[in-house]
């Protein structure tokens, strides 16, 4: 199998993809956490997946943004800067609420509630340290880099316009349901997954698209006779 920047867009639009369903799909029927829930099979594997995904996810911003570098400019990276450090840590917290949560809730009841209250926007009863600043900045790099990020490739205009304006309005649906219950608040993930999955189709098809005229104008000059 040769590997191209063709091939290694169209796995980076799959990943995209596939990362935006994971983000959705996670959020369906999601129980309230705390330190009873953390430690059901039902959570654990949520929050696994949750690791998947902002790692898929990473994979499909970084092809996104290398795909169309020129003309996404210092806007383009600056949004891809700040998007993929909400995914890192992302990656992190989640790996925490899957491996480290679960193994400290029986021990750790009042400080597992607490971690749990912040990182789904509620009120917590006492301190949980360093946390708190993370899941701060977790949250601006999800809002700024998806408002950011969401300009500078509808600006490009390469990939799906309606794709990068749902990526863009996101954040600002964020601000809205953040102050909602439990129940709302896990209709964050859903803008941000659309506009993931739209674009990571988009990213595939643009580069099979780009690949088809190049192949057809090889086959012409093949063929023609020598004389």
């Amino acid at each position: 199998m040769t590997i191209t920047p063709a091939s290694l867009t169209r796995a980076a639009g799959a990943a995209a993809a596939a990362a935006g369903a994971i983000f959705i799909g996670v959020q369906i029927g999601h129980p309230q956490l705390n330190a009873t829930s953390v430690v059901t099979t039902n959570v654990e594997v949520r929050d696994t997946l949750k690791v998947v995904m902002a790692a898929l996810a990473l994979v499909g911003i970084t092809g996104m943004y290398l795909s169309q570098v020129r003309r996404n400019g210092r806007l383009g990276l600056l949004g891809y800067l700040l998007l993929s450090v909400f995914y890192l840590i992302s990656l992190g917290t989640s790996f925490v609420a899957a491996f480290v949560l679960p193994s400290i809730a029986e021990t750790s009841t009042r400080y597992v509630n607490d971690v749990t209250a912040i990182a789904t926007s509620r009120s917590s009863t006492g301190d949980i340290g360093t946390l708190h600043t993370v899941f701060q900045v977790q949250g601006f790099g999800y809002l700024a880099g998806g408002l950011i990020f969401g300009i500078a490739l509808y600006r490009a205009g390469v990939l799906a316009r309606w794709a990068t304006v749902l990526l863009a309005v996101g954040g600002v649906v964020t601000v809205a349901l953040s102050v909602m219950p439990d129940a709302f608040f896990r209709l964050l993930a859903f803008p941000n997954g659309i506009a993931m999955i739209g674009l990571g189709v988009s990213l595939w098809r643009s580069t099979r698209q780009a690949t088809v005229p190049a192949t057809a104008s090889v086959e012409p000059a093949l063929e023609a006779p020598v004389r």
